[in-house]
């Protein structure tokens, strides 16, 4: 009996670390993405915002929104990621408050990824068209 159950221990902790480290992870998407700019408050305390600037090979919307999901998220914090296409000019550093970036790199932003502070994300293609800034 006690064997029967250090074998059934032994399995479900293998089964669990299986689970763990054979997720998806941004690198596993196609695109190429790369982190160019990335900004973090440094409040730990209260609302923690996140901004990145992201390159992309190709204009993959559903892998725009996958990488914008796999990102790190604080409960009532934001996260948002700005998309360029890589070779295109694009902001070097980001900025915590509004505008993210000069506006100069505004055309050349082709989607953008946002995670409020109750947890509901949205994502937009070509941003400076819709406003969504």
């Amino acid at each position: 009996m006690k064997r029967i159950f250090l074998i059934a221990i032994a399995t479900i902790t293998t089964i669990i670390f299986w689970i763990s480290f054979s997720q998806d992870t941004v690198d596993d998407l196609p695109g190429d993405f790369k982190e160019m700019a990335f900004y973090r408050n440094e409040n730990n305390t209260g609302p923690i915002i996140r901004k990145y600037v992201v390159s992309i090979s190709d204009t993959l919307w559903q892998e725009m929104e996958q990488y914008g999901q796999m990102m790190p998220y604080t409960k009532y914090g934001t996260t948002t990621v700005f998309f360029f296409l890589q070779g295109s000019d694009m902001p070097k550093s980001i900025n915590p408050d509004f505008p993210s970036f000069d506006v100069q790199y505004q055309s050349s932003c082709i989607g953008k990824f946002n995670r409020n502070a109750t947890g509901l994300s949205s994502f937009t293609r070509y941003p400076i068209l819709s406003q969504a800034y």
